[in-house]
C-alpha cells in the first residue's frame, strides 16, 4: 500500500442532546481535504475526543472500507497510525522486542526480521509481528507444511465427524417442533443429532467460554445489563465508534458491529447484506422537502408523521452518540431538519435538529446532533443558526428545550456570545434594550441576560441594570473571525425557501 497516500484528518468533539432535553453542537475546525484521485476512506472516531480542547487538532486513525459500487474495486481494511503517515522504507522491517533486565528496567532492541512468509502458511508476506514466522522460531517453509501433530489431529477430527447420524427421524422432528412451540425463543433449540458429537462439543465449549468472558467483564464493571453491545457502526465510508447504548431490536443490539445505509438509515447485520442493499437502494437524499441549499450544503424538512420509519431510524442512530436522549419511536409530533453535504454519490448526513410542530413554550429545538465525522468543522453552529433563522421567519422568539446538557449549554452559550458581540459591534446608539436585541436576533431574553452575566457585561448600578460594552471581548472576537478559514460555514437567509407549516 502506498506510503505517500494523503491521510484524511479528523478531529472529534462531543455532541450530546435529548429529544426533550439534551443538545450537541461542534466547534469550528478546518479539515484537510482529499485529493480527487484517492479512494474513499473510512475514519474511525472515538469517544475520547470529547475531552480535547477547542484548539487541539488530533489526527484520527483511518480505515479503508470496501466500496459497495459494482464498478469500484474493494480495498482491504487496514488501520494506519500517526507514526505510519511518514515515508518509511518497506523492508527490512525492525520489530521492537522488549527485554527485561534483572534490575527491573526495560530496554528495546531492534531485530532484523524478514517480512516474507506468514504464520498460517497461506500468505507470502506478513505485516505484523504476530504473523512473522521468525518471531515464532519457525521458517516460512515450516509454516506452509503441516506438522505431524497437525496431521494426526486432522485425521482424528475427520474420523470423529464420520460418526454423525444420517439425519433426524420423524419422532425427533416432532419432538423438536414441540419443544419450539412450548418454549419459543426463551429456550435454545434442541441441537442433538443436528451435527457430529465432536462439533456439538466444540460449540458447547465456545458457548461456555463466551459466557465466562462476559461474566468477567460484568464483574469488572466494564459492562452492565442493558449496556451498549454495538461497539462500531459502518456508515458510508466511515467506521464510527459508538458512545452510548441505543435501543435497537435485540437481534441487532447484541451485535458488535452494525451496518447502515447512509441515505435511508436502514440498519443491517452484515456487510454482504449492506452491499446488496446499496445495489438496489434508490435513495440519495433524505425524504421530505429541500428548503435550503447553498453550494453543496442542503437542509431537508422531514415530517415525522409522513416519514415515520426514517425518523425513527434517525433517532436510534442519534442515541448512539447522545447520553440522555429519550425519544425514539414517538416521532409524529416532530419536524426533523436534516443537514447534508452533497457530492457525486449523493447527499451525506451531516447532522440534524428536531422541533415540535406545536410548542407552547416556543422551543425551536428539541434535539440537535452533529455526526462525529463532521464535528469541529462549524456545522454545529450552522444547525443552531438555522434553527434561529426559522424562528425569525415565523416571527417568534426561540429557545432550545430545557434542561440543557453541559455540552449543550457550552455550545449554545458560544453561539449566543457570538450573536451578542456582533450586535454590540454594529450598535451605534447610546441606550440598548434587551427586548430590541431579542426581536432582531430571535434569541430569548432570558438567554441574552444569562449570556451577558456570564460575560460580566451586565451590572446593577444605582437601581438600574447597565450593559457594559467590553471592547476587549469584541476585539478578541474580531481577531478570531479574521483568522477563521471556514467562512463558507454560515447560513445565508436568501437561500432559504420555506414557509411555516400550518398550525404552528
Amino acid at each position: 500500500m502506498d506510503s505517500d497516500r494523503r491521510r484524511q484528518r479528523q478531529a472529534g468533539s462531543s455532541s450530546e442532546g435529548t429529544e426533550d432535553s439534551d443538545f450537541s453542537a461542534d466547534l469550528d475546525h478546518t479539515d484537510s481535504s482529499e485529493s480527487d484521485g484517492q479512494p474513499r476512506r473510512s475514519t474511525r472516531l472515538t469517544r475520547s475526543s470529547l475531552r480535547n480542547s477547542q484548539s487541539s487538532q488530533d489526527s484520527s486513525p483511518v480505515r479503508q472500507i470496501p466500496s459497495y459500487a459494482s464498478d469500484e474495486p474493494a480495498y482491504a481494511t487496514r488501520r494506519v497510525t500517526r507514526s505510519q503517515q511518514q515515508t518509511t522504507p518497506v523492508t527490512p522491517k525492525k520489530y521492537p522486542l522488549r527485554q527485561t533486565r534483572s534490575s527491573g528496567s526495560e530496554t528495546e532492541h531492534a531485530v532484523e526480521l524478514s517480512d516474507k512468509g506468514h504464520l498460517t502458511g497461506k500468505h507470502e508476506r506478513h505485516f505484523s509481528i504476530s504473523g512473522c514466522p521468525l518471531y515464532h522460531n519457525l521458517s516460512a517453509d515450516e509454516c506452509k507444511a503441516p506438522t505431524e501433530k497437525q496431521l494426526r489431529y486432522k485425521e482424528k477430527v475427520t474420523e470423529l465427524r464420520k460418526k454423525r447420524n444420517s439425519g433426524l427421524t420423524k419422532e425427533q422432528k416432532e419432538k423438536y417442533m414441540e419443544h419450539r412451540q412450548i418454549h419459543g425463543s426463551t429456550r435454545e433449540p434442541l441441537l442433538d443429532n443436528l451435527t457430529s458429537d465432536f462439533d456439538l462439543e466444540l460449540f458447547r465449549k465456545a458457548q461456555a467460554r463466551a459466557s465466562e468472558d462476559l461474566e468477567k467483564l460484568r464483574l469488572q464493571g466494564q459492562i452492565t445489563e442493558g449496556s451498549n453491545m454495538i461497539k462500531t457502526i459502518v456508515f458510508g465510508r466511515y467506521e464510527l465508534d459508538t458512545w452510548y447504548h441505543s435501543p435497537y431490536p435485540e437481534e441487532y443490539a447484541r451485535l458488535g458491529r452494525l451496518y447502515m445505509c447512509e441515505f435511508c438509515l436502514k440498519y443491517m447485520k452484515s456487510q454482504t447484506i449492506l452491499r446488496r442493499h446499496m445495489a438496489k437502494c434508490v435513495w440519495k437524499h433524505p425524504p421530505g422537502d429541500e428548503i435550503y441549499r447553498k453550494g453543496n450544503i442542503s437542509v431537508f424538512e422531514v415530517d415525522g408523521k409522513k416519514n415515520k420509519i426514517y425518523c425513527q431510524n434517525l433517532c436510534l442512530l442519534a442515541k448512539l452518540f447522545l447520553d440522555h436522549k429519550t425519544l425514539y419511536y414517538d416521532v409524529e409530533p416532530f419536524l426533523f431538519y436534516v443537514m447534508t453535504e452533497a457530492d457525486n454519490t449523493g447527499c451525506h448526513l451531516v447532522g440534524y435538529f428536531s422541533k415540535e410542530k406545536n410548542s407552547f413554550l416556543n422551543y425551536n429545538v428539541s434535539c440537535i446532533l452533529t455526526m462525529p465525522q463532521y464535528m469541529r468543522q462549524g456545522f454545529g453552529k450552522m444547525l443552531i443558526d438555522f434553527s434561529y433563522l426559522l424562528s425569525k421567519v415565523e416571527e417568534k422568539v426561540g429557545s432550545p428545550e430545557r434542561p440543557l446538557s453541559d455540552l449543550g449549554l457550552i455550545s449554545y452559550r458560544s453561539y449566543w456570545k457570538e450573536v451578542l458581540l456582533r450586535y454590540l459591534h454594529n450598535f451605534q446608539g447610546k441606550e440598548i434594550s434587551i427586548k430590541e436585541i431579542s426581536q432582531e436576533t430571535a434569541v430569548n431574553p432570558v438567554d441574552i441576560v444569562s449570556t451577558l452575566q456570564a460575560l460580566q457585561m451586565l451590572k446593577y448600578w444605582k437601581g438600574k441594570h447597565l450593559v457594559l460594552k467590553r471592547q476587549d471581548l469584541i476585539d478578541e472576537w474580531l481577531a478570531k473571525e479574521a483568522k477563521r478559514t471556514n467562512g463558507n460555514k454560515t447560513i445565508d437567509s436568501s437561500c432559504l425557501k420555506w414557509t411555516p407549516p400550518k398550525g404552528t
